[in-house]
């Protein structure tokens, strides 16, 4: 009799020191797992067990769930119940906070089985750099709350937490229809102030064009998380994707690493929405002139491709008083994005003293007039 199929246990991440058999961790500033107990260093070598190639997969496969065994693992997830973000947390660990909006959570047993992340950009700063960016960040918003900045320069530590992000390639081949507009002038004879004057007037001759462009997209980035504010990760831009690594675990010790909850065929879409203002712009310029009209584009996509890779972000969620906020940090660049807490009374103050200002000119102006 056959033995019975049973599904794949979940990936437990875990790297013993052999040292003194305490959890390693990857270090930033080092480079390497570090262990914090003894102090023992191992590299991150090339000839892990979980090592994958850094290349990508075939999307058509991946949509009709066709994808090898081994291009996919199940982790142990948390869904945060408010943010909806999914997390990865240690098998020990059976209550924590979300590191997205810092909602207390208790973890369950759920598993997640997702396609296997093919690259990861390593973080290169540390906590405390990233903390010292945020710091900077935070001194400049002048009408934050002061409470505010100082809960979060003397409130807990920032996570690194890797944020899933899809890539896709795509061949492309476009025909278009338009018209290419010539600009010429005529002069024409007009009245002004009963005297007659001849004028150039701007024109537009129009002439039917078509034809055909291409061209081969590599790496359109594409955000699979809705956890953050698109327009926070957005901000973190630019990511050097040429610094990626093939997968490897080691990379994630000591860190999170949050699933992806935006599937790939809506990864897909949005690539697409990316390729397609791409593909305009360059009809527009192969049709050139002086101006263009577009009545029609028609591109056909082959050879579709993508990764799953995990990008590093440094994040602080603060509640205070009653309201999360959140800020990240590229974990490579250091540039800094948040949420822009006002303070009521500095802009009260700041009008306040800007009215008195004002006032103060005027009366100032009156006096000179006056004596004048």
């Amino acid at each position: 009799m056959p033995a019975p199929l049973t599904e794949p246990s979940p990936e437990n991440h875990l790297f013993p020191c052999n040292n003194c058999g305490s959890d390693l961790r990857f270090s930033p500033e080092a480079g390497q797992l570090v262990c914090d107990h003894c102090g023992n260093t191992e590299p991150v070598t090339d000839d892990s067990p979980w090592a994958n190639p850094l290349a990508e997969l075939d999307f058509r496969r991946a949509i009709a769930a066709d994808l090898p065994d081994q291009d996919m693992e199940e982790t142990r997830v948390l869904q945060c119940p408010n943010c909806a973000a999914q997390v990865e947390f240690d098998p020990g660990n059976h209550a924590a906070e979300c590191p997205f909006c810092a909602t207390p959570v208790v973890t369950d047993t759920g598993t997640n089985r997702h396609i296997k992340p093919r690259g990861v950009l390593p973080f290169a700063l540390d906590e405390r750099t990233a903390r010292d960016a945020m710091t900077d960040w935070l001194g400049k918003l002048w009408f934050a709350p002061n409470g505010l900045q100082d809960y979060a320069r003397k409130g807990r530590k920032l996570q690194g937490i890797y944020v899933p992000y899809w890539t896709f390639d795509a061949d492309t081949k476009s025909t278009y229809r338009g018209e290419r507009g010539t600009v010429y002038y005529e002069t024409k004879t007009v009245m002004r102030d009963g005297k007659r004057e001849q004028v150039r007037v701007a024109k537009v001759r129009w002439r039917g064009v078509s034809g055909r462009v291409a061209r081969f997209f590599d790496d359109v980035l594409v955000l699979a998380s809705r956890a953050l504010p698109k327009q926070y990760t957005d901000g973190l831009e630019p990511w050097d994707l040429s610094a990626l690594e093939p997968y490897r675990p080691e990379f994630l010790a000591g860190f999170r690493a949050e699933a992806y909850t935006v599937s790939l065929d809506d990864g897909f879409i949005e690539a697409r929405q990316h390729m397609d203002k791409i593909i305009t712009r360059d009809v527009r310029f192969d049709i050139g002139g002086d101006r263009q009209r577009i009545h029609d584009i028609q591109t056909q996509v082959s050879d579709v491709k993508f990764k799953h890779i995990l990008l590093p972000v440094w994040m602080a969620a603060y509640k205070y008083r009653g309201k999360s906020y959140r800020f990240v940090v590229n974990g490579r660049t250091g540039r800094v994005q948040g949420a822009r807490p006002w303070s009521a009374w500095k802009i009260a103050f700041a009008v306040l003293i800007g009215l008195l200002v004002a006032g103060g000119i005027g009366f100032a102006l009156a006096l000179k007039e006056g004596a004048l």
